[in-house]
């Protein structure tokens, strides 16, 4: 394999935006395993005075994530952000107008391998969130065990994220005079084994509770479709039933972690590495579907709103696809 180097005359501003999302790509996977070694270590060589006190503190704030979290505006202000998003670079596209009365949740479709989609145009203030959605502030949803590390999980929350458990998204869904936005990533961990270069595969068929939550709390539902999120990584192909896809299942059947073979560009070149591609990001903000408030839903209307979301999903995508360089022919497969 020719390994193509990037250029030395590189401007300064792609060397910045590489490093903005090389930061972010360690953060996500091994900023929470070094936290766990730094609590190991302050223990080994007892240095109480600073591990009990964050123990106590870490019990104290246990159930932060769930309560809305604790954002911090100069953390979400921070010029890396700005880099990160020029990087691809991303772009928050607004279809119709919401109603900053009413709380709404946001469908966001497909999970891809980082979802950087969902980071950079709901988690930064440099996204055109607050510009295009006046009067509302956004929650990306993410899984609870993302909070069960130490240190790391204040870092994460001050960007914004919380957690998707039931009683997450209800705090979120319950506010007094709406305004409040769920973003929750419905295909999962498991939607990451479908994250393939022009692939639309959806987990989406058995994913119901978020529409129970809409329907308790009467918020809105939204679907959003991020076009080229499946594009930033190739995956080694792992077709059902082969060996290599049977593991990554048996591991996400016991631990709920995807882990997928992925690979695209490097830090200095352009032929392999953990970088993602340079690749448009598009996250376009459906039609909103209105919900009426039952406290106790049934399953059959559960599964009609359910229905009208897939077909809303559907028609979002098929408008929109063609703009984003996506064939007429191709459609959304759900699972």
């Amino acid at each position: 394999m020719t390994v193509k180097f990037a250029p030395l005359n590189t401007p300064l501003a792609r060397c910045l935006q590489t490093a903005a999302v090389l930061q972010w790509i360690l953060c996500f996977l091994f900023l929470g395993p070094v936290s766990i070694g730094i609590m190991v270590m302050l223990v080994l060589y007892n240095y109480w005075f600073l591990y009990i006190p964050y123990l106590a503190w870490f019990y104290y704030d246990w159930r932060t994530p769930d309560q809305g979290g604790r954002r911090w505006n100069w953390v979400q202000s921070w010029p890396v952000w700005k880099y990160f998003k020029e990087y691809f670079p991303m772009c928050l596209i607004k279809t119709h107008d919401l109603d900053p009365g009413h709380n709404y949740i946001f469908g966001f479709h497909p999970h891809g391998i980082f979802v950087p989609g969902a980071f950079g145009n709901f988690c930064t203030k440099y996204s055109d969130f607050k510009k295009l959605f006046p009067g509302f502030t956004s929650y990306l949803h993410v899984a609870r065990p993302w909070f069960w590390f130490p240190l790391f999980r204040e870092y994460l929350m001050s960007n914004g994220p919380v957690s998707v458990s039931k009683e997450g998204v209800s705090h979120v869904l319950s506010k007094d005079g709406g305004g409040n936005v769920s973003i929750i990533v419905i295909g999962g961990a498991e939607e990451v084994l479908e994250a393939h270069p022009g692939a639309f595969t959806l987990c989406l068929l058995q994913r119901k509770g978020f529409v129970k939550m809409a329907l308790t709390h009467g918020a809105s539902l939204v679907p959003v479709f991020s076009f080229g999120e499946n594009e930033l990584y190739k995956q080694i192909n792992n077709p059902k039933g082969s060996w290599l896809r049977t593991i990554q299942d048996t591991i996400h059947d016991l631990t709920g972690v995807a882990l997928p073979l992925i690979y695209a560009r490097g830090v200095f070149q352009n032929s392999f590495g953990i970088m993602p591609y340079r690749k448009l990001i598009y996250t376009v903000v459906g039609r909103p579907i209105p919900v009426q408030q039952t406290l106790n839903p049934t399953s059959e209307q559960i599964e009609e709103l359910h229905q009208t979301y897939i077909e809303e999903l559907k028609k979002l995508f098929n408008e929109h696809k063609g703009k984003y360089g996506i064939p007429e022919h191709e459609t959304l497969v759900f699972k």
